[in-house]
């Protein structure tokens, strides 16, 4: 299955989380980028952070920054 732009969204979303700490919470105001505002209500939604405008990330949100960054690592380490 492809990635479309709204798991594109949320993927990118969900990097900002902080991996070394479970005490960085993130705010997205509702003036930020429609498509930030968007992509943090879907991952409130799907129970990866803890508010619809932010907030912690889950024990289900860790595990998915936390598969979000080695993909990355893997895709930009040119191997």
């Amino acid at each position: 299955m492809p990635c479309n732009n709204q798991i594109q969204e949320e993927i990118n979303m969900l990097i900002r989380f902080s991996q070394s700490s479970d005490h960085q919470g993130l705010k997205v105001h509702q003036d930020a980028a429609p498509e930030l505002v968007s992509a943090t209500r879907r991952l409130f939604d799907k129970d990866l952070i803890t508010q619809m405008d932010g907030g912690y990330l889950t024990p289900l949100g860790h595990e998915a920054a936390d598969q979000a960054h080695a993909l990355l690592n893997i895709l930009n380490s040119g191997k």
